[in-house]
């Protein structure tokens, strides 16, 4: 989505806006855009951005729309993330909040540090010494909120929702 807004001249949370018609997605698009104080173009080509992912886990479960700002000079860093999340009701709002930070810090993980390794003999990650996560020092400040948490609408679920959406924002960035 992004590399079509750029293409199109368009900032990507507005070409987002522009052609989401489910009102849920885009009230997750718009509070994320809000809790990070987008501004459109605002750090093209100082080594620091910030990018957008949304996605409906699983086209049918809860919604996350996710920013990151993200560093890179020798290394990628990510300096904060902001979600907001949209899973109908929810029944323990902390616990919603709480999955969802792991998600954002699972993907984190999987898009900076993890994958297997291979050498010569084959694979050589076999275990959590030799597998790379992020660690505790590289997780950024996590601004995370809820979109009516405890509305009359059905429960949707969040448990995987931001993983793919976080990966995507760094990208982005």
């Amino acid at each position: 989505m992004d590399d079509l807004a750029e293409r199109a001249g368009h900032d990507p949370i507005a070409w987002r806006l522009s052609i989401l018609p489910d009102p849920r997605a885009r009230a997750c698009v718009e509070r994320v855009a809000r809790m990070c104080d987008w501004q459109p173009g605002a750090s093209i080509g100082t080594g620091r951005g910030r990018g957008i992912g949304f996605a409906r886990y699983k086209n049918m479960a809860g919604y996350a729309a996710v920013v990151a700002e993200v560093e890179v000079d020798e290394n990628v860093r990510v300096l904060n993330v902001w979600c907001a999340a949209d899973g109908g009701l929810v029944i323990n709002p902390d616990g919603a909040i709480n999955q969802l930070e792991g998600g954002i810090i699972q993907g984190i993980s999987w898009a900076l540090k993890e994958g297997v390794r291979l050498d010569t003999a084959g694979i050589s990650s076999r275990d959590w010494e030799s597998y790379p996560v992020l660690r505790f020092t590289d997780v950024p400040e996590l601004f995370v909120e809820l979109i009516n948490p405890l509305t009359d609408l059905p429960p949707l679920g969040l448990g995987e929702a931001t993983g793919g959406p976080t990966v995507a924002a760094i990208g982005n960035a």
